[in-house]
């Protein structure tokens, strides 16, 4: 009997401690579960974080381009807009009507051309500006066998007198239009063989130039006959400047007693003409040379009316230049 008790004994004592050890074991492992929750759970929320953190520098880097624009250097504006005060409008280069509207500025200039006249409040052109002068281009623009770009110019008010002419302020040769923001009553002879006619031919001669611009005056309001004009224009770097009345320059001279007797020098260039120069450049012997036929023979255009080769060519405007 007492074996068997003590028999009991150590095995309630056994199970005791069995019990306890598995309670212990739970409760450790109720803890590590606990722990590895918590410690799951926390790396999650500073995931979130990040994620929030992360989400928030994105969005910044997308808002930044948007205040780019902000500080965005502004870009040049067109040239008409920077013509204060007056109108910009577009003029067909061969308007044959005489009428100018006021305050206005028109593009003169032929083809791609920025040549730009200006109008004051009585419609009366006053001013012509070029950044660049460039020369006509016959082989590549379509120009007519007179050596312009229209057959005929501009009717502004005066060109009726039998001594003014259609006076372009920028000539076809330099790549002007023919209406009548390019045009004004000139006295003939300047307008050929007067200070007009050598702006230019000095211009044609150095191929083109910089910083143009002219000044129209008139007498009055009303008129749109000019009083004067005053050229400055650069060549090869040099400013030339030419001011000159609207008046024939023979006659001027004649009053100060400067004309000089041309007549001996004429009659010895035109003894220098002959048959057989003349049928060298009238290639097809029709009795008339052309611009072509001129140039092919190396002569410089345009060929004026004090040339000996002007008598054989067709002057369609009447205004003693071929080809100008």
């Amino acid at each position: 009997m007492k074996s068997k008790l003590s028999y009991l004994i150590l095995m309630l004592t056994i199970v005791l401690l069995v019990g306890c050890t598995n309670a212990e074991d739970a409760a450790i492992t109720e803890e590590d579960t606990d722990t590895q929750i918590v410690t799951t759970e926390e790396p999650s929320k500073n995931n979130e974080k990040e994620e929030t953190i992360t989400t928030d520098v994105e969005e910044q880097k997308v808002e930044e381009p948007l205040e780019e624009p902000k500080v965005e250097e502004e870009q040049p504006q067109p040239k008409k807009e920077q013509f204060s005060g007056y109108t910009p409008i577009e003029v067909d280069g061969g308007d044959l009507s005489g009428y100018r509207e006021p305050n206005v500025v028109v593009n003169i200039g032929y083809g791609d051309r920025e040549y730009w006249g200006f109008t004051n409040d009585n419609g009366q052109l006053v001013r012509v500006v070029a950044d660049e002068i460039t020369l006509q281009d016959d082989n590549n623009e379509p120009v007519l066998s007179t050596g312009r770009y229209y057959s005929d110019e501009a009717k502004v008010p005066g060109v009726e007198s039998a001594v003014l002419d259609e006076g372009h302020i920028i000539a076809d040769s330099l790549g002007g239009v023919s209406n009548a923001y390019n045009i004004t009553p000139q006295d003939s002879t300047l307008n050929r063989h007067g200070d007009q006619a050598y702006v230019e031919n000095e211009i044609r001669r150095a191929g083109g130039a910089s910083d143009f611009e002219a000044i129209i005056t008139y007498p009055n309001e009303e008129t749109q006959i000019p009083s004067s004009y005053q050229y400055t224009y650069t060549i090869n770097g040099n400013v030339i400047s030419d001011s000159f009345e609207n008046v024939n320059p023979d006659e001027v001279n004649e009053s100060l007693g400067l004309t000089g007797n041309n007549e001996s020098e004429a009659k010895s260039e035109s003894v220098s003409t002959n048959e057989g120069e003349l049928s060298s450049i009238d290639t097809n012997g029709n009795g008339i040379v052309t611009i072509g036929e001129a140039k092919a023979a190396g002569f410089s255009i345009p060929i004026t009316q004090d040339h000996w080769l002007y008598q054989y060519m067709q002057d369609r405007d009447h205004d003693g230049m071929v080809g100008e």
